[in-house]
């Protein structure tokens, strides 16, 4: 597949450690997917897939349905337990992997103490979080010390979309299908309304699947500044908040989706994505082909596959 040296960096990968896996079960995560089933994944599977698309390095991450099942000692456990794991990883297979840690919310002293341990001792790249926890978005205030200290740190921050608060609201439907793109949706808009957005400005947020529904919603959501209430949490305006946002290309890369994404913000907050292995290898094949078939000139294409995630993760240089 590769025509030359991996050179992408793909900011949307996911990782399965078995002993999640079997905490979690195989209907609650394969229920969510296209497939029904959990994906077959290995750190090697990983690699083979990266290497037949011309992918140097992969920022791994947990996916829905995360690590909250109602329990804040096993999540704190399994928080760390999947931390460690992604840094073993890192370190079995150097110039790889990079790492956007789990953090254990809702549980916000849990989370600082995590934030702590991944970014200072486990050197993680960012910090990846779900869309929702339960019926909480992360607009929440309660979780405002949490975006503090990310912001104190200029942290990356990924999100993956989870089901939300309504879980499959179409029963036939796998959750990926709409939900994910809706409950990013619903994440942004609880991030932009909370003024978690304005008031966090050196936080780099990057969100999934070109940030849901966001870019076409986008007129429709800035119309809420006619409401002092809302206003007053975007002083600069909706569409200047929503434009300083990262989206990646996973899911993404056709014409419909990404003429509205690259409508809203600039190239240089579009970062290379494939959703592997949630989204099988055809996925990837099908985000690497997308993408050089939308025309761009090739240093937009190369600064969307690699330099973007470089300007944002300078320590993911070394792959």
């Amino acid at each position: 597949m590769s025509e030359k040296p991996p050179h992408r960096i793909d900011v949307h990968h996911h990782f399965l450690p078995p002993d999640y896996v079997r905490a979690v079960g195989d209907e609650p995560i394969g229920s969510l997917l296209v497939s029904g089933k959990v994906p077959d994944w290995t750190p090697a599977r990983s690699v083979e897939v990266m290497d037949r698309h011309g992918i140097a390095c992969a920022v791994v991450s947990m996916s829905a349905p995360g690590l909250w099942f109602g329990d804040v000692d096993a999540t704190r456990r399994l928080c760390r337990h999947c931390n460690e794991y992604a840094a073993r990883m890192r370190a079995d297979h150097p110039g790889r992997f990079g790492l956007f840690a789990s953090l254990p919310l809702p549980d916000v002293d849990a989370s600082l103490a995590e934030i702590a341990f991944a970014l200072d001792e486990l050197k993680a790249d960012g910090i990846g979080l779900l869309t929702s926890f339960g019926d909480r978005y992360p607009g929440d205030p309660a979780f405002a010390p949490v975006f503090d200290e990310l912001n104190r740190r200029g942290a990356v921050v990924y999100f993956h979309p989870a089901a939300g608060a309504c879980g499959q609201c179409l029963a036939d439907i796998p959750a990926a299908t709409l939900e994910f793109p809706f409950d990013t949706t619903r994440a942004i808009v609880s991030l932009l309304f909370s003024g978690t957005l304005a008031r966090c400005r050196n936080i780099k947020f990057i969100f999934s699947h070109a940030g849901g529904t966001v870019p076409f919603l986008a007129d429709r959501i800035a119309r809420l500044e006619a409401r002092p209430a809302f206003k007053q949490h975007v002083p600069d305006g909706v569409i200047a908040e929503l434009s300083r946002l990262h989206f990646d290309t996973a899911l993404s890369a056709n014409r419909y989706t990404f003429s509205a994404m690259r409508l809203l913000v600039e190239t240089d907050k579009i970062l290379f994505g494939s959703d592997y292995p949630f989204a099988p290898e055809a996925t990837t094949t099908a985000t690497v082909r997308g993408l050089a078939a939308l025309g761009l000139a090739a240093d937009v294409l190369a600064d969307i596959e690699r330099n973007n995630a470089l300007a944002l993760m300078p320590a993911l240089r070394t792959t």
